[in-house]
């Protein structure tokens, strides 16, 4: 047991959403050392042994259900989650509420209409939906910016 734990604390578990099990055992991201969780709804196939399978329901919109998730993940004792994640996600975690802290570094390049934006969100009807959100911290970080904030706790 602390020999597991010690790995943990060495080498963090990446956590991989497969709403559409579209993600294959011969995946090169398996290769690479350490524990990975891989949540979709349904266990299915032969896996790596640093790979197990978190079975996670379905929520209304057909996506895995990122709030039992994040209970699936706190029963498991993690206490502090580190998301990367594409537009899709990214905006979906927001929009549940599950982000407690957003850390988003800025380049200073222009892409204009073409380029995908940071999270895709529901279209609002009223500024009152529009969540709130505060600055913890805004620093440059070589030629970008690092911003950090947290949201509102109206």
């Amino acid at each position: 047991e602390v020999a597991r734990i010690l790995r943990r604390v060495m080498q963090p578990v990446r956590v991989i959403v497969d709403s559409q099990q579209r993600i294959e055992p011969s995946a090169r991201l398996f290769s690479i050392p350490g524990e990975i969780w891989l949540a979709r709804q349904e266990a299915q196939g032969q896996w790596p042994e640093q790979v197990q399978q978190l079975i996670v329901p379905l929520a209304d919109s057909g996506k895995l259900d990122l709030t039992s998730l994040m209970q699936i993940l706190a029963q498991r004792h993690m206490n502090e989650i580190w998301v990367e994640a594409g537009a899709t996600l990214g905006g979906a975690l927001l929009h549940a509420g599950l982000v407690d802290e957003l850390i988003v570094y800025l380049a200073p390049k222009l892409m204009g209409n073409p380029a995908r934006g940071l999270v895709n969100l529901p279209e609002f009807q009223h500024m009152s939906e529009v969540t709130g959100w505060q600055w913890q911290d805004v620093r440059k970080v070589g030629n970008d910016l690092r911003l950090i904030l947290r949201p509102n706790k109206e």
